[in-house]
């Protein structure tokens, strides 16, 4: 085989080698056709310390329920993906994780989930209402998306319900660079950071106890080491070194002659 021909054919084998191995890291849930289910589906966050919760009572006699609701004081009412905090009224959870209710007082709310405080007051005000009617909404949930994605930032959830892949299609994708194999979330629990790594390129990131995020996420998008290496060469790095290279030939060329 001619040295050229011989010389062609490995460059389109590491062209082609190069491509795949790309393609496998841009490639989200490669593996689904394995995937047999999902353990997530019964998703319900609970709720925690400096969660603002919108609480309203309803029950069949209207003088009776009004004690118990806050004054609607005109606000706005959020009704899709929006960033920054909220500022409807509602129900502040304590650091030691309770609300100040109307009539009832404190009740310790932090760490149950929506149905359990739904439960739990709807047992307090059947000593005043009969059959109230309790809706329940987490006002600040909230996600925040940083990394390499086309638009990060917090976002404001209104449905209190969002999957690590919708939360990254809010933020408008990750980008060609960002690495989908090694995501990050960091959580709280009990007041301590934790951080979970999500692999995008498998289907077990639907088994994921973070895919589900729950309010206060963050969501962490690696660049490759490519985009980080490129952001190290910028003009003035790019000047010194012609200018280093420039000396340096200078010099050769004396030193020669």
């Amino acid at each position: 085989m001619p040295r050229n021909l011989q010389s062609l054919t490995i460059i389109l084998l590491c062209l082609f080698l190069f491509s795949c191995k790309t393609q496998k890291k841009t490639i989200y849930f490669q593996d689904s056709s394995q995937l047999k289910g999902t353990n997530n589906i019964n998703f319900d966050p609970k709720i925690k310390i400096s969660d603002l919760l919108s609480i309203t009572i309803l029950g069949i006699e209207p003088d009776a329920v009004k004690p118990f609701n806050i004054p609607n004081i005109g606000t706005a009412a959020i009704g899709g993906y929006t960033q920054g905090a909220p500022g409807a009224p509602g129900f502040l959870v304590d650091q030691e994780g309770n609300i100040d209710f109307p009539v009832i007082g404190k009740i310790k709310v932090a760490d149950l989930t929506r149905t359990e405080i739904i439960s739990l007051l709807k047992s307090k005000l059947d000593l005043y209402i009969p059959n109230p009617t309790v809706l329940l909404k987490i006002v600040n949930f909230k996600i925040t998306v940083i990394g390499d994605v086309k638009n990060p930032g917090t976002f404001t959830i209104p449905n209190e319900r969002v999957t690590i892949f919708e939360a990254i299609g809010i933020a408008g994708d990750l980008l060609i660079t960002g690495k989908r194999n090694n995501v990050k979330v960091i959580r709280e629990i009990e007041g301590v950071k934790k951080e979970f790594i999500v692999d995008l390129t498998s289907a077990k990131v639907f088994d994921s106890p973070v895919y589900y995020l729950q309010q206060n996420d963050l969501l962490y998008i690696e660049p490759n080491r490519s985009k980080v290496n490129s952001s190290l060469i910028n003009s003035s790095n790019v000047g010194l070194l012609l200018s280093g290279i420039s000396i340096l030939l200078t010099i050769f060329v004396l030193v020669n002659n």
